[in-house]
């Protein structure tokens, strides 16, 4: 009589991981329809509804969704670079993915295959911002500092300041 509670009590364990496990799918699954998630941020995010020894079944989904094509951090950083892309510049977009938890060499090859280069893109945030080219070293001590903080290099900042023609 014994022995058949304890198996009965291991299928019951074995049955509530599997639902658990199915509940980490399903509520991953839920997440990553909505939007693309890192593999850091979507662990991070599920990570509150794991026990104690979660880990491994957390690892057991997110392995999983990666090889069903449902999760991929390439994916991800270039979908974050590409939709940035027209308001920020590199640094800003670097720093951004960083904080997602993409690994940064998947950040350097994102970025590498942006449409434009950084100085085009500086020069369009700038125009959409002001209406005028710089005429004072004030205007463009402010014009730069604008698109310093969005995350443009000095070498774009300078090159769109300086003239207006892209040398690239």
């Amino acid at each position: 009589m014994w022995p058949s509670l304890r198996s009965r009590s291991a299928t019951q364990a074995e049955g509530k991981r599997a639902r658990a496990t199915k509940s980490l799918l399903s509520r991953a699954i839920t997440l990553l329809a909505r939007r693309d998630h890192s593999r850091a941020e979507l662990s991070r995010k599920l990570a509150r509804y794991l026990g104690d020894d979660g880990a491994a079944e957390l690892e057991h989904v997110l392995g999983e969704l990666s090889r069903n094509g449902l999760l991929s951090d390439e994916r991800f950083a270039a979908a974050v670079a590409r939709s940035r892309s027209q308001r920020f510049g590199d640094a800003r977009i670097r720093y951004d993915l960083r904080r997602f938890g993409v690994a940064d060499d998947l950040s350097a090859a994102a970025l590498a295959n942006l449409v434009g280069s950084e100085t085009a893109r500086a020069r369009e945030v700038r125009s959409k911002r002001f209406s005028a080219r710089p005429t004072s070293a004030a205007e463009r001590a402010r014009q730069a500092r604008f698109l310093q903080s969005r995350g443009f290099s000095l070498d774009a900042i300078y090159q769109v300041l300086r003239n207006g023609t892209d040398p690239e």
